[in-house]
């Protein structure tokens, strides 16, 4: 590391030698440094500083000294100001006539302490951690949720009940109906365990905090039917981020009607004939461009193996056209609902 006092020093030199008649690329040389290194220090006509984050810098002229910082502790320790954080604390002393230091001075100087903690008597703000759940198989975790349809005319809607299994994206189970209500809901859960053959399997159903997802008739049928609920952080939507990309897909069809729906039959009749495009001929980028069917019931595993058995054939049949490995087409055994961050860096580095 070159301090910046020599490296003013040197760029002098430099400066001296080429206006003596030297070459600038051979009075670099001479210090050991290239032309490009000095045409950078040089830019802009201003000699700059070290850049590099281990460099040695010049002391700052305005850096707090000793008794300064120790004033700032003292002030904030103190009974009149302990239970105030420094945004009322420099207000207030300015009130007074003094000035220590500014807010940000004032944060640095007790962070740097390890005083920068919550104060006052109300608890710290605490974030809460999303629910977190792994799918190994179908029917262990379900989403769902309801979004809005267009209606006949501007401010008018139906509402779009929809389950999703975790592990395969296949649709479950839907309605789409005028009004949200909790019975609905409790309604569709009952035809999609039945429709699934969920009876002493145990299945988690994640949602967001909606009131027809928390209304009583629903706790109540989760509870018969033996289902474990699961509530995404209140105001937080990507903590049910796999039914809400389902809802994109959904309204960026190309046949979707952006205009409207005329009637409740013609929402129930344009889902239905999604639900089944995407179930059954939608080749989903997320499963290795097979059918949500196909991950459901288990068929994709043979597929995929033999769209890996064709790759393998035609690196076999031209090597010269390979640079690699052939495409990885196996799916992940483990579908993750808001994994933590420490297994999704671990995943990612696997």
């Amino acid at each position: 590391m070159i301090g910046h006092a020599d490296r003013r020093r040197a760029v002098e030199l430099i400066d001296e030698a080429v206006t003596a008649g030297a070459r600038q690329h051979k009075a670099c040389a001479i210090l050991e440094i290239s032309a490009r290194t000095y045409q950078r220090w040089t830019r802009d006509n201003v000699v700059r500083s070290d850049g590099r984050p281990g460099a040695q810098r010049p002391v700052p002229a305005n850096k707090l000294s000793t008794g300064e910082r120790q004033a700032i502790l003292a002030i904030s320790n103190s009974p009149a100001f302990h239970s105030l954080p420094p945004g009322q604390i420099v207000p207030a002393l300015a009130d007074e006539g003094r000035y220590l230091a500014s807010e940000s001075s004032f944060y640095r100087v007790l962070r740097e302490a390890d005083q920068q903690h919550h104060r006052g008597r109300s608890e710290a703000p605490q974030r809460k951690a999303p629910s977190t759940h792994c799918a190994l198989g179908p029917n262990q975790v379900w989403c769902w949720d309801i979004t809005w349809l267009p209606g006949p005319a501007r401010g008018l809607f139906y509402y779009l009940y929809l389950i999703m299994d975790l592990y395969s994206r296949k649709i479950v189970a839907w309605e789409v109906h005028e009004t949200e209500a909790s019975d609905l809901a409790a309604r569709l859960l009952r035809k999609a365990c039945l429709a699934e053959g969920i009876t002493v399997r145990p299945l988690v159903l994640h949602s967001d905090n909606g009131s027809p997802m928390k209304g009583a008739t629903m706790l109540e049928t989760l509870r018969r039917l033996g289902v474990t609920s699961s509530f995404s952080r209140p105001r937080v939507s990507n903590d049910n981020a796999y039914a809400e990309s389902l809802f994109r897909t959904c309204k960026y069809r190309p046949n979707y009607p952006v205009n409207g729906f005329a009637t409740i039959a013609d929402a129930r009749e344009w889902v239905l004939s999604f639900s089944r495009w995407y179930n059954t001929e939608h080749k989903h980028s997320g499963l290795k461009f097979t059918t949500p069917e196909q991950r459901h019931t288990g068929e994709a595993t043979a597929i995929l193996e033999h769209r890996q058995q064709v790759y393998r054939n035609a690196r076999t049949r031209h090597p010269n056209c390979w640079s690699g490995e052939i495409r990885n087409w196996a799916l992940p055994e483990q579908v993750w609902l808001n994994p933590e961050k420490e297994r999704s860096e671990l995943n990612q580095a696997a």
